[in-house]
């Protein structure tokens, strides 16, 4: 019994390190979606721009297309771009700086 749960628990780690090695490329990504948001902030001219829901609704329909062609589960990824959405809109109101 002690050797399975051991073996299990290898295992467990392995899969551990191959999502943090995984969590680090995600990061980079993040940086340089970053990087591109802020040149697009610096085109707005007001912040009634920084909402654009034609835009939104093409991205998640975008997504779930793709997410259906790879054998993803769209919900999934539909939540996880709603996520990164909200989380870029608040950063470009934060950010916002009149000219």
């Amino acid at each position: 019994m002690i050797n399975y749960v051991a073996m299990k628990n290898k295992k467990l780690s392995k899969i551990r390190k191959k999502l943090d090695t995984l969590d680090d490329a995600l990061l980079r990504i993040i940086k340089k979606r970053t990087s591109l948001v802020k040149q697009v902030l610096k085109l707005k001219t007001s912040k009634n721009q920084i909402i654009d829901k034609k835009r939104i609704k093409v991205i998640l329909k975008n997504i779930k297309r793709k997410s259906l062609k790879k054998n993803m589960e769209p919900k999934l990824s539909e939540e996880i771009w709603k996520g990164i959405i909200r989380s870029y809109i608040k950063y470009e109101f934060k950010n916002f700086k009149k000219k």
